[in-house]
């Protein structure tokens, strides 16, 4: 539910305005032609950000670079997904307790854990409400969705598995063993595959979508993060926040073609491609930039500052501009991706911890 109750209207208002709604034809034309325009049927384009701190979900509007509503969601939401349809934001909440990098892992091991607060939260964006929340498996961290929108396949950061939830009846389907501590997800373009990288065991696991096999295991740098496919599902590019790389992998062969090292201090986590797949954008984490690699020649172009510890990333469908979750400073950085200049920093709540795109219902 919106903070303001007075959100969808205004968001309703705003979007028509930046639909062109009240725009008035030229004089010239208005003598010849009195018809008022056609109202434009392009559903805005918003960017859902969760707050893994205070456990809700800050709405930005992405013709405006403003923040237009929360929704509360429940306990650390991190991975988040827009339904194929537009209709439903999917969040994963998490019960169990939340460790600072500083903290070393046998204290965080003796927090307790809410294991009734694990799920994924599922949200209806016209509402702005959660309407239920399905089972996620043990601390789910992330998931993806698949193409037809009835699956989720999650990874579950302190059970080393990965969960398979069938959507309309809000079952898990399977339960599969990969490596410790697993955290990004991606499903492969061709939907056959689903690949979750896991931060202690330095690799990815490649899972069949339909039985759940593991069809392989690929080593990376240390402390794989995120992964990103080209669009014709030939390459895999995937962060390593301790290793201070980007994994290019054939994703046929599942070999690594080559690691590219990013600048000095830099700890990539979120990964983002261009639509036209040449150039990569890559979170720094603790560096707090995001680079540009250009692809053509596996280098860095540039690096750009914005908040402290850039988490997730999310590119706009044309490929103009980029959203960083900027976890301790709660706040998120919009970038023109073309030049890599900050056009302007938006609000949000307590430690953002990524960014999702989608059209408003």
């Amino acid at each position: 539910m919106p903070t303001d109750a007075r959100g969808g209207s205004a968001l309703l208002l705003l979007a028509l305005l930046a639909c062109g709604g009240s725009e008035k034809p030229p004089a010239t034309q208005a003598a010849a032609d009195t018809t008022p325009p056609a109202a434009s049927t392009t559903p805005a384009l918003m960017a859902y950000v969760p707050n893994e701190g205070s456990g809700e979900v800050t709405i930005i509007d992405v013709a405006l670079d403003s923040a237009v509503g929360t929704i509360p969601v429940g306990t650390r939401p991190r991975g988040s997904r827009v339904s194929p349809d537009g209709t439903k934001l999917y969040v994963a909440l998490s019960g169990s307790p939340r460790c600072p990098p500083t903290m070393p892992d046998e204290e965080c091991a003796k927090l307790r854990a809410d294991k009734s607060k694990d799920g994924i939260g599922e949200i209806d964006l016209a509402t702005r409400k959660v309407v239920r929340v399905l089972p996620g498996g043990s601390d789910p961290e992330n998931f993806d969705i698949s193409q037809d929108g009835t699956k989720l396949f999650i990874s579950n950061e302190d059970a080393g598995e990965a969960t398979f939830v069938d959507i309309a009846s809000g079952k898990v389907e399977k339960t599969i063993k990969v490596g410790e501590e697993p955290e990004g997800v991606k499903l492969a373009p061709d939907g056959h595959e689903v690949w979750v990288t896991a931060e202690t065991a330095h690799d990815v696991s490649v899972l069949d979508t339909r039985s759940g096999k593991v069809l392989a295991k690929i080593e990376t740098g240390k402390r794989p993060r995120s992964l990103v496919f080209n669009q014709n599902g030939t390459r895999a590019y995937v962060s390593s926040e301790v290793g201070g790389t980007v994994d290019i992998m054939d994703a046929k062969t599942y070999k690594v073609l080559k690691t590219l090292k990013m600048p000095e201090g830099a700890k990539p986590m979120g990964v983002a491609l261009s639509p036209d797949g040449t150039r990569l954008y890559v979170a720094n984490g603790r560096a707090g930039t995001v680079s540009l690699v250009d692809l053509a020649t596996d280098s860095v172009v540039t690096s750009t500052k914005v908040g402290t510890r850039p988490w997730g990333i999310a590119l706009t469908p044309d490929g103009k501009k980029l959203y960083a979750a900027n976890g301790p400073s709660n706040n998120v950085s919009v970038l023109d991706a073309e030049n890599m200049q900050v056009t302007k920093t938006v609000p949000a709540g307590e430690l953002p911890w990524g960014v999702t795109l989608g059209k408003a219902p």
